[in-house]
């Protein structure tokens, strides 16, 4: 079988999108990063379920927790924009189109990514 790519391509292991495979795995990573992240949510918020507003700010003021519920945030919304680039990029053909959906997934991830990481501060840290 004969190589097509050129040495510079075959040493940066792009591909034909000079991409390589940079989305695949960060989405790999941020899926394995929500395993243990997500489970953590999930028991807290059982744990916190039959919690007065008092404890669930008590709770989130330790240090600990609001930094990992900062990063099932982050986390997460990396994880979906990521998904939803892929969808956008496979299923959107009009390259305007395409542009402006990318720029909304992006727009959206920072703005809810910013007001999620607001509330955890503002619940853990007010005074």
């Amino acid at each position: 079988m004969v190589d097509m790519r050129t040495p510079l391509g075959k040493v940066r292991g792009l591909g034909s999108a000079k991409d390589g495979t940079e989305h695949f795995w960060r989405q790999r990573l941020t899926a394995a990063a929500n395993v243990p992240l997500l489970i953590f949510f999930i028991v807290f918020i059982i744990a916190h379920s039959s919690s007065s507003y008092a404890e669930v700010r008590s709770a989130l003021g330790n240090p600990f927790v609001a930094v990992l519920m900062g990063l099932v945030v982050i986390s997460g919304l990396v994880h979906m924009r990521i998904g939803m680039q892929e969808i956008i990029e496979d299923y959107v053909h009009h390259e305007g189109g395409k542009v402006v959906c990318l720029m909304l997934n992006t727009f959206f991830t920072v703005l809810v990514g910013g007001l999620c990481l607001f509330a955890v501060l503002k619940t853990g840290f007010a005074g």
